[in-house]
């Protein structure tokens, strides 16, 4: 998680939605606020994952944005009092520091926005989860709003 290496400055349009996940504890997972998570279809279709730790397909399913930071190990109890996650999910909107996530301005407004697997902010699609529209450029923020569940088509 190149970009995402410590908690991540996020500021909020309007009221915030969240919703409660249970992170997969398959593999050691680290979660910084501001992380993309996701739901692997291939190797665990019920437990969140965070974007930069899995390679993303079609049928993947991006919830939303870690609202606060998390680890888990390895077999830790998949229960949410052990490794739930509250996830920022539609319809907030979700405002990224500029200078962390790209020169959009407010002609990008309606742009469809992913989130690459290190946490960057684009334009472009490909194998990342796409997580919302640009709502909004204001005062070094990138305001999101957040489209979730999406399912990926790759």
């Amino acid at each position: 998680m190149a970009n995402i290496s410590q908690d991540t400055p996020l500021r909020f349009k309007g009221e915030v939605k969240t919703e409660n996940f249970i992170l997969s504890t398959l593999t050691a997972q680290i979660v910084y606020r501001g992380a993309g998570l996701v739901i692997n279809q291939d190797v665990d279709a019920e437990y969140a994952h965070t974007a930069a730790s899995v390679v993303l397909v079609t049928g993947d399913v991006f919830l939303g944005i870690a609202a606060h930071g998390k680890s888990v190990q390895a077999g830790d109890i998949c229960r949410p009092e052990y490794s739930g996650i509250e996830v920022i999910v539609e319809p907030s909107i979700v405002g990224f520091k500029v200078s962390n996530y790209g020169a959009f301005t407010n002609t990008n407004a309606g742009t469809v926005i992913c989130m690459s697997d290190t946490g960057t902010l684009s334009a472009t699609p490909g194998a990342y989860p796409r997580i919302g529209k640009i709502f909004l450029v204001e005062n070094g923020y990138v305001y999101v709003q957040l489209e979730t569940p999406w399912v990926m088509t790759v």
